[in-house]
């Protein structure tokens, strides 16, 4: 059995193209604030700090400036525009293996605006705030099992002649000690396999826990911005499903389906400290974690049922 899913962004921010998904990564980027405060003007990092997301809802338009100081994009009350003129979009577009606009922006030409969503929040990628190196910085060398600040960075605003900043931190934070959690996730699926291999009236309580973990993983996601996972929602309902029914078929099936695709499918979360989910990391990896151990014990346990339903040789010689 296929089990498709897909990822539904959300549909009232525009996006500004930009190099990077919603992966984990060993990078913290932290907005701190913003130099001079107003009311209705909001930014957060989304995605697992892969973007930045400006919602403008003060009434006046705000510009984000690009890398030059060129006008980038420009939050207005009807929209969100893009100068098609900046270096910026063009470097952002090329990153990211979409068209890019025409090579011959320049921070010296007008600019030409052209609106990308009728909304008032845009996200961006915005190299200002990421380690751009292809090698860990020398901090993380040195002494890679600690977090080190990297730098402090700001993202330039206008609103009409005055300029003022984003501001934020960029963090190195080590790795989590994979192999635990993986320890861990077997451990767990053997223990919670041989509790309802001999209390079958925990298979609806263990249902219930695989259920829940998944949908809490697949919320934490949505809420950071990085989307809403079919494969996670629908995974999480055939474990609620187990709750309700559990036949030996399904509880095989819909094990297996939890573990193979949400669990593993998941498992990114263990190998690295910043995970595209609110929270904090230890909590994305325990749903992670609890998804494959309940996933695979809620499968063995089917396993063995339909084992069992089936007549030895011995028994059907004995019976003719």
């Amino acid at each position: 059995m296929w089990v498709a899913g897909a990822i539904v962004a959300p549909a009232t921010p525009a996006f500004a193209h930009g190099g990077e998904g919603a992966n984990v990564t060993a990078y913290r980027t932290t907005v701190t604030g913003i130099s001079t405060p107003m009311d209705g003007l909001t930014v957060r990092t989304v995605e697992g700090g892969a973007r930045l997301e400006l919602t403008n809802d003060t009434g006046r338009p705000i510009e984000i400036l690009g890398y030059s100081g060129e006008p980038y994009l420009e939050v207005r009350p009807d929209g969100v525009y893009q100068n098609a003129s900046s270096p910026a979009a063009y470097v952002n577009q090329t990153l990211a293996g979409d068209t890019p606009v025409p090579p011959t922006a320049d921070v010296t030409t007008a600019p030409t605006w052209q609106r990308i969503s009728t909304g008032t929040t845009v996200r961006w990628h915005d190299q200002r705030t990421h380690w751009l190196g292809a090698t860990r910085p020398p901090q993380a060398v040195a002494d890679p099992d600690h977090a080190h600040r990297l730098r402090e960075w700001a993202v330039p605003l206008r609103d009409q002649v005055r300029v003022f900043e984003i501001r934020g931190t960029l963090d190195y934070e080590p790795p989590p000690v994979t192999w635990a959690w993986w320890v861990g996730a077997v451990l767990l699926g053997l223990a919670l396999t041989a509790l309802v291999r001999f209390r079958s009236r925990w298979i609806a309580p263990l249902a219930v826990l695989a259920g829940l973990a998944v949908l809490t993983y697949a919320v934490t996601r949505g809420l950071d911005g990085a989307g809403w996972s079919g494969v996670l929602l629908l995974t999480g309902a055939l474990a609620l499903g187990a709750a309700w029914r559990h036949p030996p078929f399904y509880l095989a099936l819909s094990g297996f389906v939890l573990a193979a695709f949400a669990g593993f499918g998941s498992s990114d979360a263990f190998l690295a400290a910043v995970v595209p989910a609110v929270g904090p990391g230890w909590l994305a990896r325990a749903c992670v974690m609890v998804t494959l151990a309940t996933g695979a014990a809620l499968s063995l346990t089917g396993l063995l049922r339909m084992r069992a339903a089936v007549p030895s040789p011995t028994s059907r010689v004995a019976s003719d």
